[in-house]
């Protein structure tokens, strides 16, 4: 753990502002400044958050591609009594991002894994969605094909949960139609585009109502949709 100005070995997953950067905590930037290695999503992404923190220092990637080869390298880093921080391009790593097998594997060599908390897309959509937040499954990015989400939705069509979902500027219209295929037109959900960002916008009601006005705007960013329990009513 991180105490005074000492960073003690083993691995921190460093969660990063999903939008606004003054979202970063102290906790966070302490961290970011002392582990001995970084590793980064994207490292041209990572580098605009060093700059506005004013920390100027190396980063190694560390993405979906490469990271069961980073494995060695990360657990020699620490077993030699160094640090090592992982950052996604926002948010939690290993929530949708890079970081499960780097834990999977400190874990099962008896090595220390921290976790420096911060933004959370998922929580941030549902704190401010108006559907039940008591219980929730959350499922990421579905399969993009169609008969793939259309099997996904009609095997969760009758769950007790809110249902809650990433989804890119691309499929998010074939999502929506998807949903309002298989729940029907009066489901509520809730569509949270650009989060703590200038041009946030949180769509909640019918799927129907949601729908029109989501075409009316811009589909641009990354979407978190919620969909709420059957019967479920405003």
């Amino acid at each position: 753990m991180t105490t005074g100005n000492q960073t003690d070995a083993g691995l921190y997953l460093i969660a990063t502002p999903i939008g606004n950067l003054g979202d970063i905590t102290v906790r966070a930037k302490r961290v970011l400044s002392e582990v001995d290695l970084l590793l980064a999503e994207d490292t041209r992404h990572s580098r605009k958050l060093l700059n506005h923190l004013e920390i100027g220092r190396q980063l190694q990637a560390c993405h979906e591609h490469n990271e069961s080869s980073m494995i060695d390298t990360v657990l020699t880093t620490i077993e030699s009594g160094q640090s090592c921080g992982l950052i996604s391009d926002a948010g939690s790593p290993g929530i949708s991002d890079p970081g499960f097998r780097l834990v999977r594997a400190c874990r099962k060599a008896g090595l220390p894994v921290y976790s420096i908390p911060g933004a959370s897309a998922v929580i941030t959509a549902l704190s401010v969605s108006g559907l039940p937040t008591d219980s929730f499954r959350y499922y990421g990015f579905l399969a993009p094909k169609k008969a793939a989400r259309l099997r996904h939705f009609n095997e969760n069509k009758e769950a007790k949960e809110t249902l809650v979902y990433f989804e890119s500027t691309h499929r998010i219209s074939k999502f929506i139609d998807d949903a309002e295929e298989v729940f029907g037109k009066d489901r509520v959900i809730c569509i949270a585009r650009e989060l703590t960002k200038q041009h946030e916008t949180v769509l909640t009601g019918d799927i129907s109502v949601v729908k029109k006005n989501l075409a009316k705007g811009s589909s641009k960013g990354e979407f978190v949709v919620m969909i709420a329990k059957e019967g479920f009513v405003l």
